[in-house]
């Protein structure tokens, strides 16, 4: 089984993120070691665990590892105070200790639900994280970020809690709706735009392998994914600085999912419209040329993506961004760019430019 190995470097709180196919099978062997204890909770949804909690399970029980399962409801809707209620209940009733190992199984909201669990259950328990679509893998699974959202904001009650392991299992993928892959693509477009050129444009050549679930293609791009995004969490963990470009698109993103319902658009649906606006913007403030610009938009249409911004009007998108956890002593910060593969984070966007490329 060929398998490549990132590398989330912070210091003695540094973990590996393995990517191959078939690592289910060896997740037990893999995670034994890093245990404080042979047991897990694992957190998943039923369509994920109609796949892929058998494998899981049978592959920890070989290493001796007991193992529970709790199911939440599957959807950006239940990615809620009321669904994080009831993993904790459900982590107390277990009589889950300290010592206890949270393993996530699924997509960014049950990382993200299992993640802010495991933060806050007993001031902390180790985590693990197991991404079943392509979004969660080069994107959610790393970097411990976790959280649910409120009506005023996208992933805005959370903490930082670094899982001791990533295991992506690229085979999980093969399970995955076209949709699910397509959104997972933005991410891996925002990875390369803003950090690497030369990514950028081997995605642009091999678009239509990752959409055709070419194993190799996919292997290739979680990984330059994932090694863009630990360089970045490894150099600005906290995202005091560095990480913000992470968030290109996420800006007008998160607008989009909170003024149209949380659902209605996928999180890297919504991303990709926003990282067209970013775009749009940089071009207006003349900061890459209209070429730049209609490349990034190409290679989203490619992917099957959505480039236009739903029409929430000026007011609504500004009032939305104004609840964005980017805001800095007031400012709406965006992140722009200088060209494809170097973005930068600013505060200095006149509002008359702003307002005139809003919907």
């Amino acid at each position: 089984m060929s398998m490549r190995t990132v590398t989330v470097a912070l210091g003695e709180r540094s973990y590996p993120v393995h990517i191959g196919a078939g690592l289910l099978r060896d997740a037990g062997a893999r995670l034994a070691p890093l245990l404080a204890a042979p047991r897990v909770v694992i957190v998943t949804n039923p369509v994920v665990a109609a796949h892929w909690l058998v494998p899981l399970r049978q592959s920890l029980a070989a290493a001796g590892i007991d193992s529970e399962a709790v199911l939440i409801p599957d959807g950006e809707t239940h990615k809620t105070w009321a669904t994080l209620h009831d993993v904790l209940t459900r982590l107390l009733e277990l009589r889950a200790e300290r010592s206890t190992t949270v393993v996530a199984l699924g997509g960014g909201v049950v990382g993200d639900i299992a993640g802010f669990a495991a933060a806050i259950c007993q001031r902390g328990m180790p985590f693990v994280q197991v991404p079943t679509t392509l979004l969660a893998q080069v994107d959610s699974s790393v970097g411990g970020k976790t959280g649910v959202n409120h009506p005023l904001g996208k992933n805005m009650i959370g903490a930082f809690h670094q899982p001791r392991a990533v295991l992506i299992d690229t085979a999980c993928l093969a399970t995955l709706p076209e949709r699910e892959l397509a959104a997972g693509l933005a991410e891996v477009i925002k990875s390369a735009a803003v950090r690497d050129a030369a990514f950028f444009a081997w995605l642009e050549a091999n678009v239509d392998r990752l959409r055709a679930h070419d194993a190799e293609a996919l292997t290739h791009a979680i990984a330059e994914s994932c090694r863009i995004k630990a360089e970045i969490v490894a150099a600005d963990e906290r995202e005091g600085g560095e990480r913000a470009l992470l968030n290109f698109g996420h800006t007008f993103g998160h607008a989009i999912e909170a003024g149209l319902g949380y659902g209605t658009w996928l999180h890297g649906e919504a991303v990709a419209a926003g990282m067209a606006m970013a775009a749009t913007l940089s071009a207006r403030l003349g900061l890459i040329g209209a070429a730049d610009a209609a490349r990034l938009s190409a290679l989203l249409r490619s992917a099957r993506l959505p480039v236009d911004p739903p029409p929430l009007g000026a007011d609504r998108y500004l009032a939305l961004m104004s609840h964005d956890k980017k805001v800095l002593a007031g400012a709406i910060r965006f992140v722009l760019l200088r060209a494809l593969g170097d973005a930068f984070v600013t505060a200095d966007v006149p509002m008359a430019e702003l307002r005139a490329m809003l919907p």
